[in-house]
């Protein structure tokens, strides 16, 4: 049997459009937060989705205009001052113009599909650091090459990381929830702090501040206090308790540093190359297991680079593009612990 392409079943795509008309009803109906979270992610688990919701909110807003219209011309029956023909070709007409005006909002709600539903995007470049005033009193701080998105409605507050890492200070709201999705993972607050950073393949959560759920998949929420973290995965959820060490480690960048407490010298190279357009590359195996402490400016790798330099067996060596390859240096042994603490 030869598998066909997905979506071409015309049923599948009725489906699909008549799935999209059900959401976009329930969103104009004030929704709960948890069923807003469905809907933003029934649409962002399929291109076709998005594409299918863009109509339903096309066609919405074209009848909403066509209504307004309407009840704003007062005219005498048709019948008596337009004959049966003109009847017919004015029909006509306004089926044509009707056809247009919806053809016209569906080419505009797929160029900003999600605009309608008072969306807005934060992002910042590579080595750039944003700190953004929310309208409820909540900060959001975004770390370098960031992206987030922000939904305030009138029973929630939502914000969706699309990559990078971000920080929260949470104005406290009972009434309304303050949700952070990161992949499959959703953490719920009220009035605390906390940062979330995405991982190549899991989510870490570190919180600062009061107490926090969260839960990934359909796994059962799960809280998770100031002073602890967890790491997320898309069917699991794993407690961590974290000490001040630690947590200072993971927000310096709130300061614009990196604190390295014996991470290996690729860990170390990682943290940095978040912050570099041109990035520290690991020419020889022998350098990667190397460990070095310290805390650095992330603006400023030069002084990591020489830290290197001075306190173990490596030499950098700078490419025309900026970036610097990292090589083992032979003529120095290494220290017995092959480590450097600063």
């Amino acid at each position: 049997m030869q598998a066909s392409e997905p979506g071409s079943s015309n049923g599948g795509r009725d489906a699909m459009e008549a799935q999209a008309a059900r959401l976009l009803a329930k969103l104009n109906n004030a929704p709960t937060s948890e069923e807003e979270a469905e809907i933003c992610a029934w649409i962002e688990s399929d291109p076709r989705h998005a594409v299918a919701f863009a109509r339903a909110e096309a066609a919405w807003e074209a009848a909403e205009r066509l209504k307004s219209a309407a009840a704003d011309i007062s005219l005498p029956p048709l019948a008596e001052i337009v004959s049966e023909e003109q009847q017919r070709r004015l029909s006509r007409n306004i089926m044509i113009a009707a056809a247009a005006a919806v053809l016209f909002f569906l080419v505009a709600a797929i160029v900003t599909v999600r605009t309608f539903s008072g969306i807005d995007r934060y992002q910042t470049g590579i080595g750039e650091y944003r700190d953004i005033a929310l309208d409820d009193g909540s900060t959001l701080h975004l770390n370098s090459d960031s992206e987030a998105e922000v939904r305030f409605t009138s029973n929630g507050r939502k914000v969706r990381i699309i990559k990078g890492e971000a920080s929260f200070d949470i104005a406290h709201d009972r009434k309304r929830p303050f949700d952070v999705e990161a992949r499959s993972a959703l953490i719920r607050a009220v009035g605390t702090a906390f940062n979330v950073r995405m991982r190549p393949s899991l989510v870490e959560l570190t919180v600062t501040q009061g107490i926090v759920t969260v839960h990934s998949g359909g796994g059962a929420a799960q809280k998770v206090a100031a002073g602890s973290g967890a790491v997320i995965q898309p069917r699991t959820v794993a407690l961590t308790r974290l000490g001040p060490k630690l947590i200072d480690q993971r927000t310096a960048w709130r300061e614009q540093m990196v604190e390295l407490d014996g991470e290996t010298i690729e860990q170390a190279a990682g943290e940095f190359n978040r912050y570099r357009a041109a990035p520290i590359l690991i020419g020889d195996t022998r350098v990667s297991s190397l460990r070095i402490g310290g805390r650095f400016r992330t603006s400023d790798s030069r002084e990591f680079l020489s830290a290197l330099q001075l306190s173990l067996p490596i030499r950098a060596v700078h490419g025309e593009d900026g970036s610097v390859m990292l090589l083992y240096r032979d003529e120095d042994p290494a220290p017995a612990d092959n480590s450097a603490a600063l």
